[in-house]
């Protein structure tokens, strides 16, 4: 009797057992990424200051500012639009912690979309932390997904009519990247962080604008630059300048029937100069093998040794791969050279930042030597 009894419980406390590890992984999510803020920060706001529609939700996040002794051009930097593009995400966490402006501003948002990083994408199987080794210990790094979180938004429509007017599949209304300019009243709490990122670059006269992503290999807009046409100079120069410094990158003139996306409806609606900058990410790609936080930092996956074998990668891909200090790396580059770029076009605006970690130090040492360490 006394067997048959301890039997009949074991089921039930293996199965709390089990809920209680899988509940506390799924807690974790929501405990916040640290930013340590460089001595440069001159104001530490929140989304919610732009749009109080925001305050108090899952949708309202960061937004470190950076201002100059004296004035000048206003820089916007995004990144975490999507929360599995890993790169965007600590690029901008890594300018936050070295950036000093001199003349100018520079306004960092290193996680648009923060209820995207508090959920992984279902069926994946991706982990939902990696880490970066700091020059004292490891920092770790929740991995999120392309979509703010469904909990926070519910439920997804059949079909999706962006505040541009495009249809889409009805789960694209989480998508960040498909909700500008935004709706301030009567849209889901994707188009309320739209609009808050639109009235930010109002309230602080924002010139240029850069949004930081992360593609599969085998996808054409890869190590791309994706520029408004009104930013067509500006982005050529860029160009010149990163592939006098080795670095191939691909010019892509944004869509104009794509709408939604930051690069084309800030320039249209802003009048800002408007970016976008691609980097390859094999944790992000279908042709990936099993998903690790080893495959997001370090990028190595026979698979696409194979596909670039046979031709079907629109990047150079071997057993070395394209790790993550190499993709923060082509970010932090890309962006110096906007700044050159920038500083030839229009002299009397001018936009001077210091601290930024040199891009080919990045690129050889790792991300983690000009991380602060944990705390």
């Amino acid at each position: 009797m006394t067997s048959k009894i301890l039997r009949a419980a074991a089921l039930p406390l293996a199965v709390a057992g089990v809920c209680w590890v899988s509940g506390g992984r799924f807690r974790s999510m929501h405990t916040e990424d640290a930013i340590y803020p460089s001595a440069g920060l001159t104001a530490r706001k929140s989304l919610s200051d732009y749009g109080p529609g925001l305050r108090g939700t899952p949708g309202d996040t960061d937004v470190y500012i950076f201002q100059g002794e004296t004035t000048g051009a206003v820089l916007l930097i995004l990144g975490g639009t999507h929360p599995n593009e890993p790169a965007g995400f600590i690029t901008a966490a890594l300018l936050v912690e070295n950036t000093r402006a001199a003349r100018g501003k520079v306004v960092v948002i290193p996680q648009a979309n923060h209820s995207g990083f508090t959920h992984n994408d279902p069926f994946e199987g991706n982990p939902q932390r990696f880490s970066i080794s700091t020059l004292e210990g490891e920092r770790w790094f929740r991995y999120g997904s392309r979509l703010t979180n469904p909990v926070h938004q519910w439920p997804d429509s059949a079909l999706y009519v962006n505040p541009s007017g495009q249809k889409l599949a009805g789960a694209e209304a989480r998508n960040l990247n498909r909700s500008y300019p935004g709706r301030r009243k009567g849209g889901g709490l994707t188009e309320r962080v739209a609009q808050a990122v639109m009235e930010l670059i109002r309230v602080e006269a924002v010139d240029m604008a850069v949004d930081l992503h992360e593609a599969a290999p085998e996808y054409p807009v890869v190590n791309a630059i994706v520029f408004h046409q009104k930013s067509a100079e500006l982005a050529a120069m860029t160009l010149m300048a990163l592939e006098l410094a080795d670095l191939t990158f691909r010019l892509e003139e944004s869509p104009p029937n794509l709408r939604g996306l930051s690069h084309r409806e800030w320039g249209d609606h802003a009048g800002v100069f408007a970016f976008l900058f691609e980097t390859a990410n094999v944790s992000h790609g279908r042709l990936k093998g099993r998903p690790s936080a080893a495959l997001i930092t370090e990028g190595q996956d026979p698979n696409y040794v194979k596909a670039a074998r046979i031709g079907r990668l629109f990047v150079d891909f071997d057993e070395e791969g394209i790790p993550l200090r190499q993709r923060v790396s082509r970010h932090v580059a890309a962006l110096r050279a906007l700044l050159d770029s920038w500083k030839e076009l229009y002299p009397e605006k001018p936009l001077d930042v210091h601290g930024w970690p040199d891009a080919a130090a990045i690129a050889s040492t790792g991300v983690g030597p000009f991380l602060h360490p944990p705390k």
